[in-house]
């Protein structure tokens, strides 16, 4: 237990220190080649914040605990959303682009709503994990192709030049501090669970709270970093990128790996909170900020989800 306890501390520590020099480098990448923050965000920060949950996923579908891996992709959701944003609107209240919610956002609540419909039979098949993939391969597609549409303006030329000399440099930076990111995560995952396992509580609960929570850390820690910098597309960027992954990506892992029957609260419960959750965005940004208000409303929203799943 004493060692759980001590991955643990050593996982938050290191994710700190990494998120904040993962979020620089991220920002010059950004500025060094043209790409504006949301699609960094989105591809870059979503992806590189969500390897901690395929990673977790793939390996509990092969050592036959697929229940842990789709409470890892929706507990994730969730707490990406609750948590990550909640507690960065409290922070900073968060801007949010109009263009945002009618593309970015819309293609996350459609991924959403196809993910009920696949798994309304109750059960997750490798067609169903296909079909997610290639849902993943049309977003990939499109923040490609978005990423092409920015112009450069003479003083950004003046500022990539400067930063041409160093661009080796900040990719190595950005790789190491990514790996330090996923790797922190998964010592706090490790300690969690060992300490969750030792309590006698279901695979179904640690996927949905434990590793859920210990693998959106990343997304805390980058959304909080990106806050504090005004990087407010990023935080935007990362949330719904994040989320994308896990819809489309995490889930489709267990489906190609073990397809299984999902257990009925999985879609009473917890789907329903993972959609309830995408909807409070859009909600919360109809005045094209997230406030901090708003993010009171989404840790109280986070809170009763957290008491039906313990105490009901």
């Amino acid at each position: 237990m004493l060692l759980s306890i001590l991955s643990l501390l050593a996982g938050f520590i290191l994710l700190m220190w990494s998120a904040d020099a993962f979020t620089d480098n991220g920002a010059k990448i950004a500025r060094i080649f043209n790409i504006s923050p949301l699609v960094i965000g989105l591809l870059i920060f979503g992806f590189g914040t969500s390897a901690p949950e395929m990673l977790v996923s793939g390996l509990a579908a092969y050592n036959g605990h697929p229940e842990m891996s789709i409470g890892n992709a929706f507990g994730s959701n969730i707490f990406n959303i609750g948590l990550v944003l909640g507690v960065t609107s409290i922070i900073l209240p968060i801007t949010v682009e109009k263009s945002v919610l009618k593309k970015e956002w819309l293609f996350l609540f459609l991924s959403t709503l196809i993910v009920g419909f696949l798994l309304l039979d109750g059960y997750l098949s490798f067609t169903d994990g296909l079909i997610l993939l290639s849902l993943l391969l049309l977003f990939l597609i499109y923040v490609f192709k978005e990423s092409k549409k920015n112009i450069l303006t003479d003083s950004d030329s003046l500022e990539i030049n400067s930063q041409q000399n160093g661009k080796g440099r900040t990719w190595l930076l950005l790789i190491v501090s990514l790996i330090i990111l996923v790797s922190s995560a998964r010592l706090v995952v490790w300690g969690g669970t060992n300490l969750a396992l030792s309590f006698g509580v279901g695979d179904l609960i640690i996927g949905l709270t434990v590793v859920a929570l210990g693998t959106s850390l990343p997304e805390l820690a980058v959304s909080i970093s990106s806050a504090l910098k005004k990087q407010h597309q990023m935080v935007i960027g990362n949330i719904i990128g994040s989320n994308l992954f896990n819809t489309l990506g995490v889930l489709a892992i267990p489906g190609l790996i073990l397809p299984f029957q999902i257990p009925t609260e999985i879609m009473s419960r917890d789907f329903f909170f993972m959609l309830m959750f995408t909807l409070l965005v859009l909600i919360l940004s109809m005045r094209l900020k997230i406030s901090r208000f708003g993010g009171f409303i989404l840790l109280t929203a986070l809170t009763i989800y957290l008491f039906q799943l313990f105490w009901i």
